[in-house]
């Protein structure tokens, strides 16, 4: 059994790896040890899967010989071509999108997010929550994979449950969003999960 360490102290993110890990029986996730006294790089890349691979190469080097993982997740609107993509927690941010002042983060990136396809009818609001992990021992990137869940944006928040964009991230094949669908079910779609199991698998080749 390997074990992974990662560079996040995000307890949605650890829980969607723990689960994944402990579901391919063959990895134990821990997090990165003293996360918090290291500063974080720049995420400044055009691609989840540059963000993520820099992420990992960079911390890194901070726990020698050990293998490291990182990764950069967001969501893809098809008719706005991919955005909000690698900038999905800091969409309504960048663009200078205010709301009242009780709302949280999420609250205004998912109404920024209304917002840009006010005049997108349903049926043409697909999208994905898309997935990088990265993995890295002392400085040298060493694989990456990547999962994917497939949607649509409706047009109001549903459901109580999930973080991000998870209110109005709708899968049809469930009849719910993603904040509808319970632990255990959204553990098994997580993109973070999918991407972390197949980066299990490519393992032993590396």
């Amino acid at each position: 059994m390997i074990t992974l360490y990662a560079a996040t102290s995000n307890p949605g993110k650890l829980r969607d790896f723990a689960v994944a890990a402990e579901e391919e029986q063959n990895a134990l996730i821990q997090p990165l040890p003293g996360l918090d006294s290291i500063t974080p790089p720049p995420e400044d890349e055009p691609t989840f899967d540059a963000n993520a691979r820099t992420k990992a190469i960079y911390y890194s080097r901070f726990l020698p010989d050990a293998m490291v993982i990182a990764d950069d997740s967001g969501l893809e609107v098809d008719a706005l071509d991919g955005e909000p993509g690698v900038r999905s927690a800091r969409y309504a941010a960048d663009a200078g999108f205010v709301a009242d002042e009780h709302t949280t983060a999420d609250q205004r990136n998912n109404r920024y997010l209304l917002t840009r396809l006010q005049q997108v009818p349903s049926g043409q609001r697909t999208a994905r929550y898309r997935c990088v992990i990265a993995a890295a021992r002392d400085g040298e990137c060493v694989l990456a994979a990547e999962g994917v869940v497939s949607g649509e944006i409706l047009t109001s928040p549903r459901g109580q449950g999930g973080f991000g964009y998870d209110p109005l991230f709708y899968l049809s094949e469930l009849g719910k969003t993603m904040a509808e669908i319970d632990l255990a079910m959204k553990h098994h779609l997580s993109h973070r999960g999918r991407a972390l199991r197949a980066l299990l698998l490519a393992m032993p080749a590396i």
